[in-house]
């Protein structure tokens, strides 16, 4: 029988666990925030439906706060990091290279992640589970509730050209202001490139300047992150309330078929750091943990961002001009997960509606969830507005995002977490695949005043 001081000492150890492991505060948050929100939602029935809301809505109003603070310094963050990262870091002689390494490990992965959610739905079938009577109740209510969703056609060869001309921006300060995350990637890029062939006595200042708005992020980001575990109750107790467990249940084999997808795409990305990394998947995980967490909490890749970053220098000692290169850019065009579930709901919404679209069909959706998957922002809820395009361009009615939308705000969670999984395992895969001998000078010419 255990002492009471036994016991005692065994609640310090806790305690003091607890304390000092941010990624325990927030796997302690999550179970407490979903049951606080299931105990006030309207499926317990303790609480009555208008002050429900009225608690939930509070109680997220730290999570809002928190990702707000988050969104105020990320726009300058990403412009200093890959700014810094083409002109101060070590890969800048290599720059080529490692953009084009790059590109490929992010289509790739994506493309990987299609198919593997295709492979889930076609081999659980989970529309087959979908009660046809839950269709027509569902879907009525919530097709007119919304506005049915625009249909969008890929664009013809002609039109090719202008789209391309359309993702360059005219006014770098006017894209920085609009937030467009593709376009201050760009932006930032071409200013780089730009102080990358500038001598070093005049980029100098510039550089500087950039590493001091880099320091002021992370203190911001710093006080932030102090704030995580209420954020991730307050989140998670409002999307709970509002959800409730029925929802749940009816589409449970669809968020199963999901789960198993993301799995198999994260036991993908563990694979390829063993391999190509060269680092074991236990000490990945280990490292990762908090990061992974986070991204799950808040749904937004670019949320994470600077915790991901701080992650790839300095648990994985990735170099600072690759982490700081592939993570922004990461943010913007790696959605390995969202992808993957692009193809299992648009099977998934196949089968519940009996729409045969064949092999062509899967091909499309491969294209489209690629393509819509590397140009959308790292924000929450972005998936199922690209899922809309993708459902109408197979001949699945869009109102079907009805019987999903109740259990969106879980796997988007989920699929976020593997979405900075991908970004952290392309850092440390260019990182291994790019000695630092290939680079002798870069290091030595920029080293004084740079502030790596």
């Amino acid at each position: 029988m255990a002492t009471p001081r036994s016991l005692i000492n065994l609640a310090s150890q806790l305690s003091s666990l607890v304390e000092t492991h941010l990624w325990l505060q927030v796997i302690i948050a999550m179970f407490l925030g979903v049951a606080f929100g299931v105990f006030i939602g309207p499926g317990v029935g303790l609480v009555p439906a208008a002050y429900s809301e009225l608690i939930a809505g509070w109680i997220a109003l730290p999570g809002r706060l928190f990702l707000l603070g988050i969104q105020f310094i990320i726009i300058p963050l990403i412009v200093a990091s890959v700014i810094r990262g083409i002109a101060a870091g070590e890969e800048s002689e290599n720059l080529g290279r490692l953009g084009l390494a790059t590109i490929v490990f992010f289509v790739a992965a994506t493309v990987i992640a299609v198919c593997l959610g295709l492979g889930a739905a076609l081999i659980i079938q989970p529309g087959a589970y979908i009660d046809r009577e839950l269709l027509q109740v569902v879907l009525p209510a919530n097709a007119a509730a919304s506005p049915p969703a625009a249909a969008a056609e890929l664009p013809s060869f002609k039109d090719l050209p202008d789209v391309l001309l359309g993702l360059f921006p005219t006014d770098p300060l006017a894209t920085f202001v609009s937030g467009n995350m593709l376009q201050t990637v760009i932006s930032a890029v071409i200013i780089g490139l730009a102080l990358v062939v500038m001598p070093a006595s005049q980029k100098r200042p510039i550089l500087d300047l950039l590493a001091s708005i880099q320091g002021v992020c992370m203190v911001i980001v710093g006080w932030v992150l102090k704030f995580v575990p209420v954020a991730v109750f307050g989140l998670l107790a409002n999307i709970s309330a509002r959800v409730g467990l029925s929802t749940l249940l009816a589409t449970g084999v669809y968020v199963a078929t999901v789960l198993a997808g993301l799995l198999a795409l994260l036991l993908v990305y563990l694979a390829v750091i063993a391999l190509l990394g060269r680092m074991s998947p236990s000490r990945f995980l280990a490292s990762a943990r908090e990061v992974m967490l986070l991204a799950l909490s808040t749904s937004s890749s670019a949320a994470v961002m600077p915790l991901t970053l701080k992650t790839a220098e300095e648990k994985f000692r990735v170099r600072g001009g690759i982490a700081r290169f592939v993570i922004p850019l990461g943010t913007t065009i790696n959605m390995g997960g969202t992808a993957l579930y692009q193809g299992v709901a648009t099977l998934f919404l196949a089968q519940v509606f009996q729409v045969e679209i064949g092999i062509a069909g899967m091909v499309l959706v491969v294209v489209m969830a690629t393509g819509a998957s590397i140009g959308s922002p790292g924000t929450p809820g972005v998936g199922i507005v690209i899922l809309a395009t993708i459902l109408e361009s197979v001949g699945i009615p869009a109102a079907g995002i009805a019987l999903i939308m109740g259990v969106d705000r879980i796997l988007d969670m989920c699929r976020t977490s593997v979405n900075v999984t991908g970004d952290l395992a392309a850092t440390i895969v260019l990182n291994a695949l790019m000695p630092v001998e290939e680079q002798p000078s870069a290091r030595e010419e920029s080293a004084p005043g740079m502030v790596d």
